[in-house]
């Protein structure tokens, strides 16, 4: 890898992120002025720092997660079209909050239940998605695959079975989860979040190269000296544990996994020593400028979003999907 490369691309990526985090929590419905914030002045202030500046935090977090579990299960199963709700930990997640909506767990613990059910459920189907892929301690990526496939499935069918036998409120609570989106929290939990999510990305990044041996085969990786059993198990816990935390404070928000490690490969190339990083920059400034979108594009009303960067990735995921068609013909 070139050094010069790999600088001008994380300074780029480090810039555009700097400019959407600024820029973000100064757009809105509502006027604010930066030096009556920070004097203390009201509504300034109170708009400023609890009510857009966490929630800017938190897209900043979620983008940035899930855009480096997309890289991180596109080379466990060395599938283009993999993204954190391929494996099925989103859609455990998502069932876990169903089921504390429709058991009114209102809280655990002191602590909003669909949080706690979110996280219960993301790791459930950790658990399980292992203990069904593993045969003989050994795991493949396309056993990891089926399994993750098959209870993503599942999940997805009870999810629309608890759906339907809700109440009208309980229903209207499902729906509005299963879109995805942000709301501002405190700065706590955006603090314990950072700190599970952080190290885990740095740990992914160390290890780098053996990502890139393990993209282009199990056998390949091997013969290089990786244990590509152990590799899978830890990438696919890495990436369960990211999706899992994030997914429990912003429900299921798609694409993003898909949309910013595809634009980084076309830019910078397929190196996960610049993708990792990048991956992460890049994707927390798309899901900052999704959501600012999303809050002012019919201010007042917000529109989840879940539904923008859908609306982004449905259109990318045709566009993929056609180009590595025409690769095989060719």
């Amino acid at each position: 890898m070139n050094p010069n490369r790999f600088w001008i691309a994380l300074a780029s990526s480090a810039g555009l992120l700097a400019i959407v985090a600024v820029s973000a929590p100064l757009i809105g419905s509502a006027h604010i002025d930066y030096a009556r914030a920070w004097a203390g002045q009201s509504p300034d202030h109170e708009i400023l720092f609890y009510v857009r500046l966490p929630r800017v935090l938190l897209a900043l977090i979620a983008g940035g997660t899930l855009a480096v579990t997309g890289v991180l299960f596109q080379a466990i199963l060395r599938e283009p079209l993999a993204e954190p709700f391929t494996l099925g930990i989103s859609s455990g997640s998502s069932l876990g909050a169903v089921l504390a909506i429709c058991f009114g767990w209102t809280t655990i613990f002191g602590v909003p239940g669909t949080w706690v059910s979110a996280f219960i459920g993301a790791a459930g189907t950790l658990v399980l998605v292992l203990a069904i892929a593993f045969e003989r301690r050994r795991v493949s990526s396309f056993t990891l695959l089926l399994a993750g496939v098959s209870i993503n499935s599942i999940a997805m069918a009870t999810i629309l079975f608890l759906h339907n036998v809700a109440t009208f409120s309980q229903s209207f609570a499902i729906t509005r989860w299963l879109m995805g989106g942000l709301d501002a929290v405190e700065y706590p939990i955006l603090a314990g979040l950072a700190a599970i999510i952080v190290p885990v990305v740095v740990a992914l990044f160390w290890r780098a190269r053996d990502w890139n041996l393990l993209a282009v085969g199990e056998e390949w990786a091997s013969s290089r000296g990786v244990n590509a059993t152990r590799m899978l198990v830890v990438g696919y816990i890495a990436g369960s544990l990211m999706t899992g935390s994030v997914t429990a404070f912003t429900g299921p928000i798609g694409f993003i996994g898909l949309i910013v490690p595809h634009a980084l490969r076309i830019i910078f190339g397929a190196d996960h020593r610049v993708l990792i990083p990048c991956s992460f920059l890049i994707g927390a400034a798309f899901l900052v400028v999704c959501d600012t979108v999303a809050r002012t594009i019919l201010s007042p009303t917000e529109v989840p979003v879940g539904v923008i960067t859908a609306m982004l990735g449905g259109p990318f995921f045709i566009w993929l999907l056609r180009s590595k068609r025409r690769s095989l013909w060719l």
